[in-house]
């Protein structure tokens, strides 16, 4: 994508935003997967991704960045069920390399990375494991505007939460 650098990031999470979970399973819709993935060793839970939801991440203003996780699983499994092309993905640290004081204050072990990776640059974060604590450290370490958007896992991103983003990244 031309001028990308200048663009906002969107660091996305699979499981709760994309692939809802914690309600009844029968209460979650499920879409069809395609040929490459459908199979014996196929995650069942991948057709709970609504594939509209890569148009929707691609109309917006933002470089979308993978903040899961699947690493760049999610370029191998999820990406071609949303249409979209290979994006950069988080690389994590080692559990070693994770501050347990972080932790024990409340700190999602994800959040240093993101904005050490983010390196200045506007963002959102999707999630739905984000805190209060998460918003007030990246409040204070990074220096670009971000907002931390959590999201219900048990529903997934919503009309709600595509309107919100689009407003914060316009």
């Amino acid at each position: 994508m031309t001028g990308s650098a200048r663009l906002p990031l969107l660091f996305l999470d699979v499981d709760g935003p994309l692939i809802p979970f914690g309600a009844e399973p029968q209460q979650y819709p499920t879409y069809e997967l395609g040929p490459a993935l459908r199979g014996d060793g196929a995650n069942p839970l991948l057709t709970r991704i609504d594939p509209q939801h890569g148009a929707r991440l691609a109309a917006l203003p933002c470089e979308v960045v993978w903040a899961t996780t699947w690493m760049d699983e999610a370029n191998e499994c999820i990406a071609p069920l949303l249409g979209l092309q290979r994006l950069a993905v988080v690389v994590w640290p080692e559990p070693s390399d994770l501050d347990d004081q972080d932790e024990r204050d409340g700190l999602h072990w994800k959040t240093r990375a993101l904005v050490d990776w983010a390196a200045g640059r506007p963002f959102v974060w999707v999630d739905d494991e984000v805190t209060e604590t998460d918003r007030a450290w990246i409040a204070s370490h990074h220096a670009g505007r971000a907002v931390v958007h959590r999201v219900d896992a048990r529903t997934g991103l919503t009309d709600d939460d595509y309107a919100l983003l689009a407003e914060w990244l316009g």
